[in-house]
């Protein structure tokens, strides 16, 4: 391999340093104790050996400071820092007294540094205004060690301790900031994962329904029409023969178109790549299509009247499909319901605007006819679903007494301009 090759599979160092900090950060939150305890047990060991080793007093301003007292400022300078990720304020204010005991003595600890690292914890994890009290806190120490131990002048002894409180305060914001950031971040792109998760359930639910929508209307109307062929034969086969061959020859007819339409159906649930956009594998009958419905179900033994107002407009296939479905389940529920020695009487008018009204009526005198409530079965259901995709309405229910028979209505209004 070469040297260019070398460089092109080679991990930039900010990669690297990105996935240490990750899994520094995640064993952090895994084991928070663990890092806090290595942190505090460090501090305390170098103040320790700074109090053991007397290197404390090559910076004091008053070395001669007993050593149980710089023993005492050095463990109440670091000790409380194993809680200041969990308290920082209570962290801040215990070693408050020592930080003044530090700087009224003359010690002048280093270990009195810490305070920062408390600092930098409190514009990390609270609200914003406990700067404001925090950092008078921090700046005491400074302006005594001033006034009762001068060295050089003012500005010299305070501004840079101001300057260095001032950047880790606007460090901590910084940094929680683009913490708060990427939480943001992340619980986005979590929300949207389950808006995403949601539309697809959405999607599939939707298209399971029109699937079930498809498969009633084919199946359950052609069983409806073979049904009725069949109990038409085998009353005819006794006394004509001839009208039970037609009905055999129109049982294999419609049979097979029933076939014919649910295996299209399927195909497109097979094949991804044929989904609608290929019309000749989704069974989408149109108006054209109802002469050879009706012609089925009079076939079958159910007389069928038509009446047609005005002329069908360039409609939409989605429409002319919505306006098949609906009677073609009239007519199923007829066959199914209606009993013997029914009638049938579909009626569509088409206006100038587009919209389209069918009225299905049927009408029976058996005793025995099966009776029908609305909102029962997946076929009115689906008539309704239908209806309501275009902003039409549909009217479903039995014939005012003394008639018998049930009436189907239908309206779908002109469709807007998009």
């Amino acid at each position: 391999m070469g040297p260019v090759a070398q460089e092109q599979t080679a991990e930039p160092l900010t990669q690297y340093v990105h996935r240490m900090l990750r899994r520094v950060r995640a064993f952090d939150r895994r084991h928070p104790l663990a890092w806090d305890l290595h942190l505090t047990g460090f501090c305390v060991s170098a103040a320790l050996i700074d109090w053991a080793g007397d290197g404390w007093r090559n910076i004091a301003r008053n070395p001669e400071v007993p050593g149980w007292l710089v023993l005492t400022l050095s463990l109440g300078l670091t000790v409380p820092l194993l809680w200041r990720r969990t308290h920082p304020r209570t962290v801040l204010l215990a070693m408050a007294p020592m930080t003044l005991a530090n700087a009224w003595t003359g010690a002048t600890l280093q270990a009195a540094l810490l305070q920062l690292v408390v600092l930098y914890n409190i514009a990390l994890r609270l609200p914003l205004r406990t700067l404001w009290w925090t950092t008078p806190v921090v700046m005491a120490p400074v302006c005594v060690t001033a006034v009762r131990h001068p060295h050089g002048s003012w500005d010299q002894q305070v501004v840079p301790a101001l300057m260095s409180t001032a950047l880790v305060a606007v460090i901590g914001i910084a940094v929680r900031t683009r913490r708060d950031y990427t939480a943001a971040l992340e619980d986005r792109a979590r929300r949207l994962e389950i808006e995403r998760d949601q539309q697809a359930r959405l999607a599939a639910a939707a298209e399971r329904a029109r699937i079930a929508r498809e498969m009633h209307d084919i199946i359950g109307h052609n069983l409806s029409v073979i049904t009725g062929l069949a109990d038409g034969g085998r009353y005819a086969a006794t006394k004509t023969p001839e009208r039970a061959t037609q009905a055999l020859q129109a049982i294999s007819t419609t049979s097979r178109q029933a076939l014919t339409d649910l295996r299209r159906l399927l195909d497109v649930l097979r094949d991804e790549e044929t989904l609608p956009s290929d019309p000749d594998l989704t069974p989408q009958p149109t108006l054209t299509d109802l002469d050879h419905l009706i012609a089925g179900v009079r076939e079958a033994g159910l007389p069928v009247r038509t009446t047609i107002h005005g002329k069908p407009t360039a409609l939409p296939p989605g429409r002319q499909l919505t306006v098949y479905r609906v009677i073609q389940e009239a007519l199923t529920n007829t066959l199914k319901h209606a009993g013997p020695g029914a009638t049938s009487h579909i009626e569509i008018s088409y206006d100038d605007g587009g919209a389209v009204t069918v009225t299905a009526t049927d009408t029976t005198h058996h005793p025995q006819a099966a009776p029908r409530t609305p909102g029962q079965g997946r076929g009115l259901t689906g008539m309704h679903e239908r209806t309501a995709l275009y902003g039409g309405t549909l009217e479903a229910g039995p014939l005012p007494h003394p008639d018998h028979g049930w009436r189907v209505h239908l309206r779908l209004p002109e469709e807007l301009p998009q």
